[in-house]
């Protein structure tokens, strides 16, 4: 004999909507373990067991659903650290190849340091050179004749005079082309 809703919730402790909502929760389950007697509703010995055990089937049907969510979980776990192996590596490539970069740097400053150093040691070198040669030809001059003087200034002179007949007229062949250059006719 069977078992109605009301005798179900007294039994389990569960209201009657509770019972409604575990007997509409499984499938097939009123067509199967239901029949009607008079104006209510009764439960086969079988359904009865169904609803008794029921918190146990959702316990079980639900531990595959954790197991795969769990799953998926250490999966995604798995690919981070992966991901962030994968960067790590990256900083460490591009934090040697900064430091590379710096000592290169550093080795480039002290090697122009080092030539700035050279350069000045040369040029010290050659200030006393040119200072020698300045002082041969000081030489020379005392030593030509006061004509020979006479005419190497003249020649001198002359050379400058040239020189600065040939830049006037430079000057002045510029401003005359500035000149011609401005009129209002050469701008079309």
């Amino acid at each position: 004999m069977g078992k109605t809703i009301r005798q179900l919730s007294e039994e389990f402790k569960l209201s009657k909507q509770a019972i409604n909502q575990r007997i509409n929760s499984i499938n097939g389950f009123r067509s199967k373990h239901t029949y009607k007697v008079k104006n209510h509703l009764e439960i086969d010995n079988q359904g009865v067991k169904m609803l008794a055990n029921f918190d146990k089937q959702k316990q079980q049907e639900r531990q595959p659903n954790r197991q795969a969510e769990n799953d998926k979980d250490k999966n995604i776990d798995q690919i981070l650290l992966k991901q962030l192996d994968v960067k790590d590596q990256q900083i460490a490539n591009l934090q040697q190849a900064l430091d590379q970069q710096q000592k290169l740097q550093i080795a480039t400053v002290s090697e122009n340091h080092r030539l700035k150093e050279h350069v000045r040691k040369l040029s010290g070198l050659l200030e006393p050179s040119s200072a020698t040669q300045q002082q041969q030809s000081n030489d020379k001059d005392d030593a030509l004749s006061n004509n020979a003087n006479t005419r190497h200034s003249k020649d001198k002179n002359d050379k400058q005079n040239e020189n600065r007949v040939a830049e006037y007229g430079n000057r002045q062949k510029k401003t005359f082309k500035n000149n011609t250059n401005n009129s209002w006719w050469h701008f079309w």
